[in-house]
């Protein structure tokens, strides 16, 4: 829904407030988990078991550093709210529940707190975070805004998607609030590389071109990976530091040691039409998508 968001602003004014339209309600998708497993040295999945039965936006998924829960983003009662569900007890509890909206739930690392991204009620969206003990939740970033999309680098650091005109990735210390643009028309997902100092985000050179890119955070450089499939920006690390990519229903592998996509499952025969937002457990036994 953010990217909706992201979308929304910019067709329109953008800037100054990216306040979202209350008549804009974002298509129904549901999330699910898949069993990852190897055969004859190739990734082989399992079939997908979907996790939340609400009917409307189940977006956003995260997974937890044991790898047995999955933090997720749902609109009920008309705005939205994070959930929590516990793979074993195939259980939700909600996280959040407030009269704004709140996207994006990422574990901080103090391992204490989410950050996410809310829609204030005068439509600023800008980074906050909640104690998941309970508690009062506050700003992290007071003066950055709007934020699209964020991933912690560091304790004090963060990788930023803000709206613009272009939007722009930036780099940002949440002690002074200091920002540096370090590229326009990025995508919405922001991932740290496996076993390497980087992270990666997609880059929109242009409507035809887009391209998976790492940015260095030693040598404050930028380099391509690989292009992505047409229009596709939606993507996740195995802890190999191998890829996964979804075209339509099917989903894609681009090992390290190779160039190419290679499919490791086609999902569309169970009435899956379009999968995004793709999440790999921490150990890599279990993968996560949004599908319609």
């Amino acid at each position: 829904f953010l990217y909706f968001l992201v979308s929304l602003v910019v067709a329109t004014a953008q800037t100054a407030s990216p306040s979202p339209s209350p008549a804009a309600t974002p298509p129904s998708s549901g999330i699910f988990i898949v069993d990852v497993g190897s055969q004859n040295g190739k990734m082989k999945l399992g079939l997908p078991f979907k996790i939340a039965n609400w009917v409307g936006y189940n977006n956003q998924p995260s997974f937890m550093p044991d790898g047995q829960s999955i933090l997720y983003t749902s609109i009920r009662d008309k705005q939205a709210d994070i959930y929590r569900y516990d793979i074993a007890r195939r259980a939700t509890t909600q996280v959040t529940k407030t009269p704004e909206s709140e996207y994006s739930p990422t574990l901080m690392p103090d391992g204490q707190s989410i950050s996410v991204i809310r829609v204030e009620a005068d439509g600023t969206q800008r980074l906050w975070k909640f104690p998941l003990g309970g508690g009062a939740p506050s700003l992290i970033l007071e003066k950055i805004k709007p934020v699209g999309y964020h991933l912690w680098i560091d304790e004090h650091t963060l990788a930023l998607f803000i709206l613009g005109k272009p939007n722009t990735l930036q780099i940002v210390d949440t002690r002074t609030e200091k920002a540096e643009v370090i590229a326009e028309n990025p995508g919405r997902i922001l991932r740290r590389i496996p076993h390497e100092n980087k992270f990666s985000f997609v880059h929109k050179v242009s409507d035809q071109e887009w391209l998976i890119e790492s940015f260095d955070l030693s040598a404050k450089a930028v380099m391509t990976i690989i292009k992505t499939f047409t229009g596709v920006e939606d993507y996740a690390w195995t802890p190999a530091g191998d890829l996964l990519m979804a075209k339509d229903a099917k989903l894609f592998l681009r090992k390290k040691s190779d160039w190419a996509w290679q499919e490791v499952a086609d999902f569309s025969s169970l009435g899956l039409k379009t999968i995004t937002r793709i999440a790999v457990s921490p150990k890599g036994d279990r993968v996560a998508f949004v599908a319609r």
